[in-house]
């Protein structure tokens, strides 16, 4: 047996031995909730995650198990819903090199088993249906795109997971694309009946889903809001092991801050803390850290900036968070406003244009199919000499790129936000969760976002309102300190398996509201509609 061989034997034998201990742990504290849960009264609430894991636990995954557990020992009656090989194929299931697979569906039932030991739940299985079956077949993807049935616009509510796991905004109309779009369109389908079902039987007083986007999650969450049934929707946030709960979407993470809202002289000092580390790249983003070092810009760089009149940084984002239709508010795509962006390039040969690839596009595993760099190489970028092109896999400081700038253009992605603490310009193309606050330049359409370029490579100095920095700061504050809901106290990383999650040594009291403001934020948010956020 070769070395590499034994290892990977090894590993496999001391995962399998550390899930299945963990497990043990997950089964006793469910059995400790339910010797010591109060008697439910009221209307129930309903818990959906069919997207964040299969086997094991992922923070998505940890932070809808915690919160049932806590509205249990709240008295609140929980039912999970869950897919008992109720999809023709899930989001996680698609395998990237074989899209006909059938996804692991015992493992993931058997994990299900475990997680819901002790809780009411309800299941789904696959139902056939052979007319919309029928009507599927030979249909285009722009026909599936907008595809309804029975008033459901199934095309729709699928459309973002098919682009994410097949890492494309572009959709390509062949076999692989139609199948993965027909497969989805059926199972949001299935869900959307038995979910309804479900809600039409116990008229839950809210649902609570992860996200909100992926198609399982985005079909139960359609069918809660055609009854007006409260949806709460969650999704990590930039705190490590935090959450982040909204009655809206949570991938935007709208947060509503009080209008008179001053950070004190402790706070500046506590948000200046965490940027000096985030500048340097010391953080992670759902378990992922993306900047393990962070170059500056060599002395040949410099020497090509200097030889024009000006730089601009344009800073592209991944697939996922572009395809959100809350995105494309004034181009219909990222590769749309990538397109523009060339214009400029040909307007402007005075003017240096350094386009920045997003560092996840190329994270092993999760590799952009649809990428910027293939962009890059279809507009022939190497060809013009005003243009510099960094790849995801070079770790060049996004933040001396924008010293270095006049100013910046972005889509949605983070940077912007950042760019503004750092009183750098930032016209932004695509809606973000920081565009709703005065924080950057955002025009409201194209012709706009056209005058507002020009102009901005045209004028020696940009003035930039001292009103976007003061409310980035407001913003970042909030949104680290009261929006992030801690659950550190309760995780830790996955020894195996990056970017999940095991249990601490917990106590069931541990998870009582009253030991700890995380759950009682978020008990009280569910139960009595108060804000997501900590009172702290």
């Amino acid at each position: 047996m070769g070395k590499a061989l034994f290892y990977r034997l090894r590993d496999g034998i001391e995962r399998r031995v550390y899930r299945a201990g963990h497990n043990r742990r997950l089964l006793k504290l469910a059995a400790d909730i339910q010797n010591n849960r109060p008697a439910a009264t009221g209307k129930p609430v309903v818990l959906f995650n069919a997207s964040t894991r299969l086997s094991g636990l992922s923070l998505n995954a940890a932070y809808s198990l915690l919160t049932a557990w806590a509205l249990r020992l709240s008295g609140v009656r929980v039912i999970h819903f869950y897919c008992r090989q109720g999809l023709p194929l899930c989001v996680l299931g698609t395998s990237q090199k074989d899209v006909q697979k059938a996804p692991p569906c015992l493992e993931c039932i058997r994990q299900s088993q475990v997680l819901f030991s002790g809780g009411e739940a309800v299941t789904f299985e696959l139902a056939s249906n052979p007319a919309l079956e029928e009507r599927l077949q030979g249909l285009s993807i722009p026909e599936l795109m907008e595809f309804w049935y029975d008033g459901i616009p199934l095309g729709n509510l699928v459309l973002p997971s098919v682009r994410w796991v097949l890492r494309r905004h572009t959709l390509e109309n062949d076999t692989v694309t139609r199948h993965v779009f027909t497969r989805y369109i059926l199972g949001a389908w299935n869900i959307s009946v038995s979910f309804s079902s479900l809600l039409d039987r116990e008229d839950p007083q809210a649902v609570l889903v992860f996200n909100g986007m992926s198609y399982p999650e985005a079909a139960a969450r359609w069918a809660a809001q055609q009854r007006g049934i409260r949806v709460i929707t969650h999704e990590v946030c930039l705190m490590p092991f935090s959450a982040f709960f909204s009655d809206g979407d949570a991938t935007l993470r709208v947060i509503d801050i009080p209008e008179h809202f001053e950070l004190s002289p402790e706070q500046n000092r506590k948000l200046d803390e965490y940027l000096d580390q985030r500048f340097k790249g010391n953080f992670k983003m759902a378990g992922v850290r993306f900047w393990k070092d962070m170059q500056n810009l060599d002395a040949t760089w410099l020497e090509k900036a200097r030889s024009f009149k000006q730089t601009v940084t344009i800073f592209s984002n991944v697939i996922f968070d572009t395809s959100q239709s809350h995105a494309n508010t004034i181009f219909s795509d990222m590769f749309a406003w990538l397109d523009y962006t060339l214009t400029l390039v040909q307007a402007h040969p005075e003017t240096l244009f350094v386009y920045r690839a997003h560092p996840d596009e190329g994270r092993p595993g999760k590799e952009s199919r649809e990428s910027v760099a293939g962009w890059a190489k279809h507009k022939s970028l190497d060809q013009y000499e005003n243009v510099i092109f960094i790849p995801s896999d070079q770790r060049i400081s996004s933040y001396e790129l924008i010293r270095h700038s006049k100013f910046i253009m972005v889509y949605n992605s983070t940077i912007g936000l950042e760019a503004s603490l750092l009183d750098a310009a930032v016209l932004c193309a695509g809606r973000s969760r920081f565009t709703d606050y005065p924080t950057v330049f955002f025009p409201r359409n194209v012709n706009e976002f056209s005058t507002m370029a020009e102009s901005f490579l045209q004028v020696s100095k940009i003035e930039v309102p001292e009103i976007f920095k003061s409310n980035a700061r407001r913003y970042l504050f909030y949104e680290l300190y009261k929006a992030s809901l801690p659950f550190e106290s309760f995780l830790k990383e996955d020894p195996y398996w990056q970017g999940y999650v095991t249990l601490k040594d917990l106590s069931w009291k541990d998870l009582l509201p009253a030991n700890s403001l995380t759950m009682s934020t978020i008990v009280d948010g569910i139960c009595f509609g108060k804000p997501f956020l900590l009172n702290n």
